[in-house]
């Protein structure tokens, strides 16, 4: 965890707050927080912050954007947050100079994405990818195919969106397993997964990117699920070891649904495309039209506990 951060550690009581940011509105809706803040449009592709930009101690990405070159930073010596947009926040952790803490936008997308887990975990079992092509085909091709109602649904991933996913489901009377990286209470162990995975229908993945969880769903993981079970990753594409889960689709023993893929975007003619029993959607689970609103709300929130020097929510990174 973190070590706390606050709003004094990034701007004194009586300094001038600031904030760079991607869009115009945000920072409309940033400079109407307080007389205090002075909020500036800045797009690294446009090169290193000058003037009045170049005092920044808060630089909001746009979203999806990665670390800048060197120079852009350079260019910031009184930086001292960096608040994304997004839950995830591979792309930034661990690659900022020393100094600079950072925040993510934590629960601003998981409504949406645990909306999809759920929708993507119930047209899988139902079948509705093959009965959409066989619609396309004009074909009238009555099948049974598998249910939610009643399944065992492991839940890889106990933060806020798997907590969702599993309020989301309570209504199919599943029967739900929570993993977590520890063992606490009402969540297993990474560790315990070999036992658990034999004994789950769904395997849902929500963990976040980190060197423990890249390549967690590996040939063994996929190995120890039952046959037929489905796999739905929510979380990141490197995640899954994308050449163990082509093996087991092309197998038919497992199925899949994916919002993430390694590598992403997935290239034309990669065999993810056409392998058997496989949803796959582009990286959308979080991307509803209130997803943008909420996002903006996490910073805005953020710059208020900046002004009133309070801890910080949602340090992934501290200095």
């Amino acid at each position: 965890m973190a070590p706390e951060i606050r709003g004094t550690d990034v701007a004194g009581p009586d300094e001038t707050l600031t904030v760079l940011v991607p869009t115009p509105e945000l920072a409309d809706a940033a400079g109407a927080l307080s007389p205090r803040v002075r909020a500036l449009v800045a797009d690294p592709g446009d090169g290193p912050p000058t003037g009045e930009a170049a005092h920044a101690q808060v630089w909001v990405p746009p979203f999806g954007g990665s670390v800048p070159p060197p120079e852009f930073l350079d260019a910031l010596p009184r930086l001292r947050l960096v608040q994304l947009l997004s839950a995830g926040a591979e792309r930034f952790a661990g690659r900022l100079p020393d100094g600079i803490a950072l925040s993510n936008a934590r629960g601003a997308h998981t409504p949406a994405t645990a909306e999809w887990v759920v929708a993507a975990t119930l047209a899988a079992q139902r079948g509705l990818p093959d009965l959409v092509r066989e619609q396309d085909a004009g074909r009238w091709s009555p099948r049974t195919f598998s249910s939610l109602v009643g399944t065992r649904v492991l839940v890889v991933g106990a933060g806020d969106i798997g907590r969702r996913v599993g309020a989301m489901l309570s209504g199919f009377d599943v029967e739900l397993t929570y993993v977590g990286r520890t063992a606490r209470d009402g969540v297993h162990a990474t560790a315990e997964l070999p036992d658990l995975l034999p004994h789950a229908d769904v395997v849902v993945v929500l963990v976040p990117v980190t060197d423990e969880t890249t390549g967690l769903v590996d040939a063994a993981f996929l190995a120890a699920m039952p046959d037929g079970a489905l796999l739905v990753n929510a979380a990141r594409g490197v995640v899954v070891d994308t050449a163990a889960l082509l093996a087991e689709l092309t197998a038919g023993r497992l199925r899949a649904a994916l919002d993430v893929t390694d590598p992403e975007p997935l290239p034309e003619g990669h065999p993810l495309w056409s392998a058997p029993g496989l949803l796959l959607t582009p990286h959308v689970a979080g991307t509803v039209p209130d997803a943008g609103p909420r996002a903006q709300a996490a910073v805005l929130a953020q710059l208020r506990r900046v002004l009133a020097g309070e801890p910080l929510a949602d340090v992934v990174d501290a200095y």
